[in-house]
């Protein structure tokens, strides 16, 4: 059953009162063509819920710009989208095509500052969000009495001689639905050991973002990054307006899991009426990252699934903390973004975060 409105339509009662599906929602295909993001393919999705979001199929099927009944949830960079012919991996030129969004993957072989590791130049966040996704199908289908939304792809991190790492993503939905799932098959297709970090940058901005805003989370336990993170740990779930000059500050966070193996996190704004909601699977993503940074312009706070702490490689590498992939080894990963509506939504998040966290 589709949910249209305030009421549940099966299949053959949507069908004998429309001509075309995309009158209620779907997926719509079309190339950017303004500014650095000429040639970027974009699937603008719509579940005909009030929840709108882009897939972008060549910035390595990550996710652009997310709204709910017109009201934008995410964070959008200054630069704007930019085609991955623009994108330098050296230093932090990364942070010349971030565009936010819903969802930057950064990884797959390394993210974190820039520096070496050994005698590899490493730069800001890895290379995958400059990507262009091959072989990237829209399966659109009927299962049952629910209308699915689907986009499938393939983003590959390969080089001769080194590291040799393939995704495989899928990101869904359905018609009359308030959320979307990614999930992502990472395997190792190289003849030897390859080190496999993967951080999924979710970024939200104003409005959803203010000074009334708060972190709902299953946090067992919180590692400041530095000494100004420590100093205001007391802070780490609530946020204010805009300063200028303000300072960054990082949180990792250990994640309690329910029964099943899922976590919980949603950035809510109870006097706006909404919340930006997550729920993954631990087993491959057992951390959360919270960055903070409230400056004037630069106002956005990510709250990041994330398989291990964010750091230079070799950092990871040196404290025993660097994930590995053996050579056709897999990981998935499997993370629910979701939309809380109302003070009962948020209220039942919240109650499922203690739930969680009670175990």
């Amino acid at each position: 059953m589709a949910r249209i409105g305030n009421r549940e339509f099966s299949r053959s009662e949507i069908e004998g009162r429309i001509g075309d599906l995309r009158q209620l929602g779907g997926i719509r295909h079309c190339e950017l063509t303004e500014g650095r993001a000429r040639g970027v393919r974009a699937a603008i999705v719509d579940t005909g819920s009030g929840l709108s979001f882009t897939v972008l199929p060549d910035r390595g099927l990550d996710i652009a710009d997310c709204s709910f009944k017109g009201v934008g949830l995410v964070y959008h960079a200054p630069g704007g989208i930019a085609h991955p012919s623009f994108h330098d991996p050296s230093g932090s030129e990364w942070l010349r095509v971030f565009f936010g969004g819903l969802l930057t993957t950064c990884g797959l072989t390394y993210f974190g500052d820039p520096g070496k590791d050994g005698d590899e130049e490493l730069g800001l966040h890895g290379r995958y969000s400059a990507q262009s996704a091959r072989q990237v199908c829209d399966l659109s289908r009927w299962e049952g009495e629910e209308r699915v939304l689907e986009i499938t792809g393939i983003v590959e991190e390969s080089v001769l001689f080194g590291d040799k790492l393939r995704l495989t993503r899928s990101i869904s939905t359905a018609l009359g639905a308030r959320s979307l799932r990614i999930r992502d098959r990472v395997e190792n297709i190289g003849p030897r050991p390859s080190p496999f970090t993967i951080l999924y940058h979710v970024n939200a901005g104003f409005p959803l973002l203010d000074e009334s805003s708060e972190l709902l989370l299953a946090s067992r336990s919180i590692e400041p990054y530095d000494e100004p993170a420590a100093a205001r740990i007391s802070e780490v779930l609530g946020f204010a307006a805009p300063e200028r000059d303000a300072v960054g500050l990082d949180y990792l966070h250990s994640m309690a899991a329910d029964a099943e193996g899922y976590t919980r996190a949603a950035m809510v704004n109870r006097r706006l009426g909404l919340g930006l909601s997550l729920r993954y699977h631990t087993a491959s993503l057992p951390f959360l990252n919270e960055w903070k940074m409230l400056n004037e312009v630069d106002y956005v706070v990510g709250f990041e699934p994330v398989n291990a702490k964010i750091l230079n490689r070799s950092i990871l590498r040196s404290q025993g903390r660097l994930p590995m992939l053996e050579p056709g080894e897999q990981r998935e990963m499997d993370i629910e973004i979701g939309v809380l509506d109302g003070k009962g939504e948020i209220d039942a998040f919240a109650e499922e975060v203690q739930q969680t966290l009670a175990r």
